[in-house]
């Protein structure tokens, strides 16, 4: 153990009295902001009353937590804010700083900023930085300033607004008033001290002046109402390293009344995470730190009223044990709804810790999972197991067009999927025969194993554990255990598709597009978000990512590079492994090598992989018509005349203003919604995981629990964080108008249980419609549970996805679509997004990467408002009003005067398809009803085409010769028009046509 290295306590003893006694400015927050951008957030008022004075002393205890405050600016202005030049400064510590300056305007009010930041980076990513002292004296001036200084008072150190204040927990003691305390705790390896929910810990490096007063409290009490779940605090002061800090309770008790210990707990030492496998942290304190340990008592709803006193032990290792005595005073008010209603308490701190909608309960659309020997059934699919426990056939039931689901069968598969192992003499063994052994059969999920030698004399075993979810969620666990000592030159994965099944692909550095004949991949985590990819054809297809037992999500939209994917031990192999795509005989082989190496006996590699069988169901064409999102915050009187159905209120508005955060204003986002169902509307709301507000309450108590929330980084961004957060985040998304403030979330956590019971809270309490989500950092476990608490009690639980386009350097490479494959069972629409050009990327590049039809979806374009014409290819339109041009209206008549409701979708991508042209980058899709049809006509030619329209009037079950061909007047879309049968149609560049054939 290290001691920490404090001042000679015994001379500094009536100094440190002295300081103690020493008067504090008292901290307020203005009644009226200034601008901050110019001064900053705090400022000392100073009064100078000798009019006279060329040069005054302002001794300033501002106590300020920052690093280097003497490499910070200091500004003196008069009260009308008139910036005066002539100010020096003395010495400049945490503790307290000497500034004299110029009262230019004579007797009166002057403020000193001490920490002005200037602005630098992107309005919504900013990097405010502190600039260093401006020597800006007239040096004849300041050669005699200090000398002639009269003394000026200090009469407040005031913030900007509340939000901005360092009182009273970011106050800190000084080293006098410190070694105080020290003093008085000689001996021991750690000082207690109990503070109140409603003044969170948010210093590690200093300890807060409201500690250091009122002397060493060995005792915490508080007052709790039935039902609530009760959060206090411990803050721990190290006085030597400190190893595996823990809370031990024994319980409350008031007479024979009791609340068991089983009802305490502590956030930062015990858990359950995001998967619901409860845990225990390490909490380790370095010498000087302070650390925050959060714990509460879940006080049931019958419990008497009352004083309740326990104890609660404090230990660490090698240390001496330090009890700190309890006593919760039991109202005999029961607390609305748990106390959750009022998150600023940390009521909610319990959350973190649910394990709500955790069990896989099949969610509908789907089916529970159907077994028959190795064949296994779900929603459109099939699933016959090999005996060595792999897939030995895929097969799907959609149709081409992807609206129903057929008895003829897709297969996937050409032959059965295989690990096989290359010996050093280039032998290929595989597994020998072993049998599948199921060991959890449920609706939701199916579970088996199979264990296999391998043949050839590999000296290898494999074990397999695989799961199959309701949904088509396929997870191996494939172990590799050397029996012997072996040279390898590969294990390695086949997959071999049928090439009518894997038609196109995503990933693996591939933009959406048809699969090339070959293809050759490296891994390279540093660079590339990239660890599989889908082939399919829009009604069957797999998705396959690679992976090993330390797979750790990592962060995605503009920060992967900030924590990529780690290199799979056993797949990437220092480098040597990869994927080849090779095609032979109507098959495409996906080879996924790991090269070769050297295993001792006994040593284990783990081949993990999942797969995704798409599509997960039928596309629901009519829950797109008639759903129509209007996504900006606004009147609902107004939206309604729009014709909209559906509204997304987005955050940084004043029912949702704090991004992720929905909880603050929520008493208005139900006035809102309340109005809007009485109005026939739906509402849903922008909340998602990948970054936190700054204006989350408990803020402090998720940055105690280390790097479990919230992503380590260089910290930066926005002056608030810098000033209040400190260091050791990633700063994220910012709005200034309100000052929200982000900070990058650490990817898997249980942050993930709290978002859950969080999206319940607001089903239940305020009546949402369901969540837009704008980039998702979760994964399918927290997805499906979403999912469950959104549609509880009948509610729609509506899901939209919006991703800004992937495929970039600061996100990897990555596909959107590929990336958030796991998500789309449970979506109900895609918005994809920022950054898609819909004018410069083919056909296959729609199909794949924005429409969603592969995949049983259906989407909605951004950038620029999208390309109209070809959107209507895949049903598609822009969504209004958020980006430039958008505004639907005019095809939502169109749809309306058709009649969409009940219509056929056969888009071109269908061979059932009864309408195409004679040029094959100019497409058609179909929406027919009886006797009728509405025609999509789109050209991705390279310039203006002359087309003929080839009709199956047949199919379409029209009579050619009463036909009539026209294009309704869509307003910014098309004028009206009326074509013969057989006539020649001139298709602009990049436009289309909207057509409706009818019998006369």
């Amino acid at each position: 153990m290290r001691p920490f290295r404090v001042f000679q306590l015994v001379a500094c003893v009536f100094f440190c009295a002295a300081m103690i006694a020493a008067q504090v400015p008292k901290f307020t927050a203005a009644d009226k902001p200034w601008d901050g951008d110019k001064f900053g957030n705090i400022r000392a008022v100073i009064s100078v009353t000798d009019a006279s004075a060329k040069a005054v002393r302002a001794h300033i205890e501002w106590r300020r937590r920052d690093n280097s405050p003497a490499a910070k600016n200091i500004i003196v202005t008069t009260a009308d804010g008139a910036v005066i030049k002539n100010v020096v400064r003395g010495e400049i510590t945490n503790e307290a700083g000497d500034i004299y300056f110029e009262p230019a305007a004579g007797a009166g009010k002057y403020y000193v900023y001490y920490l002005p930041y200037k602005k630098a980076g992107s309005p919504n990513y900013p990097k405010d930085f502190y600039p260093p002292f401006a020597e800006t004296a007239d040096p004849t001036w300041a050669a005699t300033a200090k000398n002639a200084a009269t003394a000026a008072t200090v009469t407040e150190i005031e913030s900007i607004d509340a939000f901005d204040s360092f009182y009273p927990m970011e106050v800190i003691a000084t080293k006098a008033e410190t070694a105080a305390v020290l003093s008085r705790n000689v001996g021991r390896g750690f000082i207690v001290f109990p503070e109140d929910r409603l003044f969170p810990i948010k210093m590690k490096d200093h300890l807060p002046q409201r500690w250091v007063n009122g002397g060493d409290k060995k005792t915490f009490s508080g007052e709790a109402r039935r039902g609530e779940f009760y959060a206090f605090q411990f803050g721990i002061f190290a006085m030597k390293d400190l190893a595996n800090v823990r809370v031990k309770f024994d319980g409350l008790r008031s007479g024979s009344l009791s609340i068991p210990a089983s009802q305490m707990t502590c956030i930062n030492t015990n858990g359950v995470d995001y998967r619901g496998v409860a845990f225990t942290k390490t909490v380790d304190v370095a010498a000087g730190k302070v650390q925050a340990l959060w714990c509460g008592v879940d006080v049931p709803v019958d419990a008497q009223p009352g004083k309740y006193t326990g104890k609660a032990v404090i230990s660490a290792q090698s240390m001496k044990p330090q009890s700190i005595s309890l006593s919760i005073n039991v109202s005999n008010i029961v607390a609305p709804n748990h106390g959750f209603n009022e998150p600023e308490k940390q009521t909610r701190l319990t959350w973190l810790n649910s394990t709500l909608a955790q069990e896989n309960t099949v969610i509908a659309p789907y089916t529970p999972i159907e077994v028959s020997g190795n064949e296994l059934n779900i929603l459109g699919r099939r699933i016959v197991l090999a005996s060595n426990g792999l897939p030995a056939m895929i097969q799907t039931f959609f149709t081409p067009e992807m609206t129903s689901i057929r008895t003829g069968a897709n297969d996937v598969l050409s032959s059965p999927m295989q690990i096989e192992a290359v010996t050093s003499d280039g032998t290929i063994a595989r597994p020998s025969r072993s049998r599948v052994r199921f060991t959890e059969r449920s609706p939701g999920t199916v579970r088996w194993t199979a264990h296999d030698a391998f043949q050839a004399g590999a000296k290898l075993s494999m074990d397999v554990t695989g799961t199959l979810e309701f949904d088509g969620f396929l997870a191996y666990e494939v172990k590799i255990t050397a029996n012997d000592d072996v040279d390898l030159n590969d294990i390695r994965l086949r997959i071999p598709f049928a090439e009518n099944s894997s038609e196109y692909m995503l990933g693996l550095g591939e933009k959406g597009r048809k699969t090339p004949e070959t293809l050759k991949w490296k891994w390279d985590v540093a660079t590339k978000n990239q660890d599989g990819a889908w082939l399919g054809a829009v009604n069957a297809g797999v998705q396959f990512s690679l992976r090993d037992e330390k797979y750790s999500r990592p962060l995605n939209t503009n920060f992967y590079l900030q924590k990529p994917l780690l290199l799979p031990t056993s797949w990437g192999n220092e480098g040597k492994g990869g994927i080849d795509i090779d095609t032979a005989n109507k098959t495409r082989v996906v080879s996924a090598y790991s090269g070769s190496r050297r295993m001792k006996k006994g040593d284990v590699l783990y081949y993990n992989f999942t797969l995704l069988i798409t599509p997960f169901h039928p596309i629901d064409t009519d829950w797109q018509w008639a759903n129509r999102f209007y996504h900006k915050y606004s009147p609902i009187d107004e939206i309604k005349t729009t014709g909209a159905t559906v509204v997304n209120i987005h955050h940084a508005t004043p029912i949702n203003p704090y991004i992720n955060y929905p909880f603050i204003e929520h008493a208005k986002m139900k006035a809102y919604i309340d109005e809007a169902h009485a109005k026939g509307l739906k509402v849903k709301i922008y909340n998602t995981v990948r970054e936190l507000s700054n204006h989350a309450y408990e803020l402090p108590a998720l940055r105690s629990l280390g790097h479990e929330i919230f992503s380590p980084g260089d910290g930066g961004g926005f002056s608030w964080l810098q000033e209040h957060v400190g260091d050791d985040y990633i700063a994220a998304w910012f709005v200034a108008e309100i000052k929200d403030a982000a900070i990058v979330n650490s990817g898997m956590s249980r942050w993930h249980n709290y978002y859950v019971e969080g999206m319940n809270w607001l089903v239940q309490k305020v009546g949402i419609d369901g969540i837009y989500l704008d980039d998702v950092a979760f994964d399918r476990v927290t997805m499906k549970r979403i999912k469950r608490v959104l549609t509880r009690d009948g509610h729609p639980g509506i899901i939209d996805l919006h991703s800004a386009n992937q495929f970039n350097r600061r996100d990897g490479f990555n596909n959107s679509a590929m990336l958030y494959m796991e998500h789309f069972p449970y979506l109900n629409r895609l918005w994809f997004g920022e950054y898609f050009d819909y004018e410069n990327n083919s056909p296959d590049f729609f199909l794949t990467e924005v429409s969603g039809i592969p995949f049983g979806l259906m989407g909605e374009m951004l950038q620029a408002g999208g390309n109209p014409w070809r959107g209507m290819i895949y049903g598609m339109t822009n969504r209004m009003p958020w980006s430039d041009n958008a505004d639907p209206r005019p095809i939502w008549k169109a749809w309306d005067d058709f009649g969409m409701q009940g219509t056929k979708m056969v888009g071109y991508w269908s061979p059932n398809c009864p309408v195409r042209t004679d040029n094959p980058k100019v497409l058609a899709t179909v929406y027919s009803r009886k006797g009728a049809a509405l025609v999509a006509v789109a050209s991705w030619a390279d310039a203006d085409a002359s087309v003929e329209l080839k009709i199956d009037w047949k199919a379409l079950g029209i009579d050619p010769q009463k036909a009539v061909i026209r294009a309704p007047a869509i307003d910014r879309f098309q004028p009206a028009a009326e074509y013969r049968v057989g006539e020649k149609l001139t298709v602009p560049k990049n436009k289309g046509f909207l057509l409706r054939i009818e019998t006369r």
